[in-house]
């Protein structure tokens, strides 16, 4: 039987309570600690120690002292390391799935399947570039070699957890760096797990450190210590300019992954029912919440309406609701501050005159608890307005008429952003468009993601670039020998 307390009421099942990773110890924190408190029901999941600058310098002490030795391992056995490292988080995959489900509200059959399973297909991509890397090269009288950067600062968020951490961590480790890493203070579990793993695949003392923590105090302790070369950065548009202009200070390389609008641009000849489905699938991913969601759909002004009903009709096949039903499809937003975020932005469109086609911004009838929103449909809207110029980062789809080619890339281009792009149609016609959208990745008739393909932005939506050759190139400094 369950325990019970004096009054029989059942107790509590306790909370975790979360440690620092570093120079191989877990590390105890000092005074209270910050909860993180799944969105669905209002527990708290577990309780994360407020990390200061002081545990940042130890962090970096750890790394810095660690890095002779793994910069010289040679290449072959850091691939060995991290081949271990995919086996054990392959071996937790049902429970990261459960862990960022009850951490972010993320469906579980969505945690299992891109959550957690992102990571193999990441790792994988990540060992054959360093593998295939050419790390010194003759140009003329001079050898060009690709030497690591020292110690890495990887600070990332809580909409895709792991993904976030696989993307930096990784590739920055196969490059020779040791890494200190600050996670969101929304997803602390799953931090913990990847430490844990990296511990039990032979993963050398401080070679990868973890501080949990706030951005303010130790995501800019990151940014301002000397001893780190590097910042890897992906949040708001916002955090990501105090943390260029923080790590300023030393003038170390700072890449950073920022905010997004994404336009899905549907041609004329496009199949509708089929951009529809697959539109309205990337517009909604992951409740809204990820910097490439597809959340301007823009269409031509005479399939306007068709495009608005067909939507209507394939909105009412989402299930928003529990998330650790494998039937649902939207789960809640990762904080009650979220929702209110976007149940706002939601008010705006309406009073700005957008047509609402599905949601609003009340809660979800028999959803009266944990951060849910409707998700919801927006037509007519004008490309100048809020909804469809800021990232909302909630399931909020905007649609918007154009009358020709050169006014839809105008559209598409006419925001601070610049990270991703889809346009569906014929494949010539639509590679015409791709080439004249200011984005960092298109896709095109929903091409398959490729895990060795660059991702990265344009203009506010960041300055660096993850997977790939050009993601490994982070981590390097380039050095020209001259004989």
């Amino acid at each position: 039987m369950s325990p019970a307390t004096s009054t029989g009421t059942p107790a509590q099942p306790a909370i975790p309570t979360l440690a620092h990773w570093i120079d191989g110890h877990a590390v105890s924190g000092t005074g209270p600690g910050l909860e993180a408190v799944n969105p669905a029901t209002g527990t708290v999941n577990a309780s994360a120690p407020l990390g200061t600058a002081e545990d940042v310098d130890r962090a970096v002490s750890a790394a810095t002292a660690a890095f002779p030795a793994w910069s010289a391992t040679d290449v072959a056995e850091r691939i060995a390391v991290i081949r271990r490292v995919a086996d054990g988080l392959q071996r937790r995959t049902e429970e990261l799935a459960a862990v960022i489900t009850a951490e972010i509200g993320s469906p579980i059959s969505f945690s299992r399947q891109a959550q957690a399973g992102f990571a193999a297909h990441a790792i994988a991509a990540a060992i054959t570039v360093a593998e295939e890397f050419t790390w010194s090269e003759r140009v003329g009288n001079s050898l060009i070699v690709r030497e690591p950067i020292g110690v890495v600062g990887a600070i990332t968020p809580w909409n895709f957890p792991l993904q976030q951490i696989v993307t930096k961590v990784v590739p920055a480790l196969l490059a020779g760096n040791t890494v200190v890493l600050k996670p969101s203070e929304v997803t602390p579990l799953t931090a913990q797990i990847f430490a844990e793993v990296t511990a039990e695949a032979g993963l050398p003392a401080g070679v990868f450190n973890l501080v949990h923590g706030t951005g303010p105090v130790v995501g800019e302790a990151i940014a301002r210590h000397e001893g780190i070369g590097m910042v890897s950065f992906t949040g708001s548009t916002a955090a990501g300019k105090r943390v260029a202009e923080v790590a300023s200070a030393t003038v170390k390389r700072v890449s950073t992954e920022l905010g997004g609008k994404a336009a899905h641009i549907i041609l004329p000849e496009a199949d509708l029912d089929a951009a529809v489905e697959q539109g309205l699938a990337m517009a909604w991913v992951n409740g809204g919440q990820a910097c490439g969601a597809w959340t301007r759909m823009l269409v031509p002004a005479a399939a306007h309406d068709q495009v608005v009903e067909k939507l209507r009709e394939a909105a009412a096949a989402y299930t928003t609701g529990d998330p650790t039903d494998e039937a649902t499809a939207i789960g809640p937003l990762a904080s009650e501050a979220q929702r209110a975020r976007v149940s706002a932005y939601i008010e705006k469109g309406i009073a700005d005159g957008a047509t609402l086609v599905a949601g609003g911004p009340d809660r979800p009838e028999g959803l009266e608890t944990g951060a849910y929103v409707k998700p919801t449909i927006f037509a007519d809207v004008d490309p100048d307005s809020v909804i469809a110029q800021e990232e909302i980062f909630g399931p909020v789809l905007t649609v918007i008429p154009y009358t020709d080619d050169d006014q839809a890339v105008a559209i598409a281009n006419d925001t601070v952003f610049g990270l991703s792009a889809a346009v569906t149609g014929d494949d010539e016609h639509a590679l015409d468009l791709a080439r004249r959208i200011q984005v960092g990745q298109v896709t095109i008739n929903g091409g398959a993601y490729n895990f060795m393909a660059p991702w990265g932005g344009y203009k506010q939506s960041g300055n660096g670039r993850e997977l790939g050759r050009a993601g490994f190139e982070e981590f390097l400094e380039t050095k020209a020998i001259n004989v």
